[in-house]
């Protein structure tokens, strides 16, 4: 199933199997935890501003940055525990940013991890694209 795993054969080393199903490993980190800060800043109806909101956020979504573009240029590099953690932190980074943006749209915040995030992965993609896949 596609949907809970956007990986080809040749990365399943990138995926959990869970109740037969692939889950991509960063994404079972990021997507859970995204979905409780969101909902637990709204709980505590945390503040919109925080002083050091854009590079905490930053700083959170790095690392799965840096993770999925060794990744791409080294594919039997990391594991999945690492890739579990890296997305983890990210959605906590997600989490912060999409909670800001719901009610003031289009953040700082938000614009500094989408900038940081297009900075990474544009460059990665376009290095990488030709690259041939196993068959």
């Amino acid at each position: 199933m596609f949907w809970l795993s956007h990986h080809h054969a040749d990365e399943y080393n990138r995926t959990y199997v869970l109740a037969g199903v692939r889950v991509c490993a960063r994404c079972l980190g990021t997507y859970p935890v995204l979905a409780a800060v969101f909902l637990g800043l709204f709980a505590l109806k945390a503040p919109l501003r925080w002083e050091w909101d854009v590079p905490v956020v930053l700083a959170l979504t790095l690392p799965a940055l840096v993770d999925w573009a060794v990744g791409r240029f080294r594919p039997a590099s990391g594991s999945n525990a690492l890739r579990t953690l890296t997305g983890v932190l990210l959605g906590v980074g997600l989490g912060r940013s999409l909670y800001v943006h719901v009610q003031r749209p289009l953040p700082a915040v938000l614009l500094a991890q989408a900038l940081l995030v297009t900075g990474v992965a544009v460059p990665v993609i376009l290095a990488t694209y030709r690259r041939p896949r196993p068959e």
